[in-house]
């Protein structure tokens, strides 16, 4: 009998792996279903979800998913990615008219704290926040520079869960899998009932460590600066969204598990507007 149900889901988010902090999944790959629900899966092995590989952000993707037995937060399904088949890629054309058709069905709130009271209330664990500024993007160097043994062999133990690959090729895979020194977070404000109120989550988007390292590739020892020019000033001037997605053990912590980035919209753009 088979297990689940085959469901099409289009990818919103990608997580860098972060082992080292404690209790935290591995990696994170979240998005929404056809029916509009969202969904956080796992195990995803890296190498489906790195860049050019086999599925991408914005990308739909057919799988058998079911409820995660150990995991209750309601998004949270088991993926058996023996049976992911990728499909189209949702384009940006016309200011993200498709996209933002799928981005109007998540949850979306717009300051932090609604999101955190409805995680209390209902146990909702993704949502979208639309933050009213970016402040500053801050950087500091990460406890370890490169991955631990205990770390690696964390990684390892996650992977082999999926049971797609061999473990000869998982060491292998894992191996390669570069840790980034540093740790991204986003200061930003959101506007509340008494004013603005600032807020700092660490950014864990695969997006944000893929430009990284083509910074560092480069620019060298210089990264930092166009690696802020694009976080900052690009992303900042954009219609910014976070996607946040809480920790499994500790769900009052959050992370921002992608960056969503459509253009800023022009009142013509804006249907609602546009009747006024």
């Amino acid at each position: 009998m088979a297990l689940g149900r085959v469901e099409r889901i289009l990818i919103l988010a990608k997580t860098y792996p972060s082992p080292s902090a404690q209790y935290v999944e591995t990696s994170c790959v979240a998005g929404i279903a056809e029916s509009g629900a969202m969904r956080r899966l796992f195990p995803v092995p890296f190498r489906l979800i790195e860049d050019g590989h086999q599925f991408a952000k914005w990308q739909w993707i057919d799988a058998r998913t079911e409820k995660a037995p150990k995991d209750h937060r309601p998004e949270s399904h088991k993926i058996f990615v023996d049976t992911v088949s990728s499909g189209a890629k949702l384009g940006s054309e016309k200011g993200w008219a498709k996209r933002r058709e799928w981005l109007d069905k998540i949850p979306t709130f717009n300051d932090f704290e609604d999101i955190d009271a409805a995680r209390r209330e209902d146990g909702l664990s993704l949502a979208l926040l639309r933050p009213n500024a970016l402040v500053s993007l801050e950087i500091s160097k990460a406890r370890n520079a490169d991955w631990t043994d205990e770390e690696r062999e964390k990684l390892l133990q996650e992977q082999m869960q999926g049971n797609l690959f061999s473990e000869a090729d998982e060491r292998k895979h894992v191996k390669q899998l570069r840790k980034i020194p540093f740790d991204f977070y986003y200061r930003y404000v959101c506007q509340t009932a008494d004013g603005t109120k600032e807020y700092r989550h660490k950014i864990v988007d695969w997006e944000a460590g893929a430009l990284f390292w083509n910074c560092r590739r480069s620019h060298g020892e210089q990264w930092e600066k166009p690696f802020r020019t694009k976080l900052e000033d690009d992303l900042g001037s954009k219609d910014l969204m976070l996607l946040m997605g809480n920790q499994h053990r500790f769900q009052d912590q959050w992370l921002i598990i992608s960056l969503i980035y459509p253009p800023k919209q022009k009142i013509a753009d804006d249907p609602q507007r546009a009747l006024f």
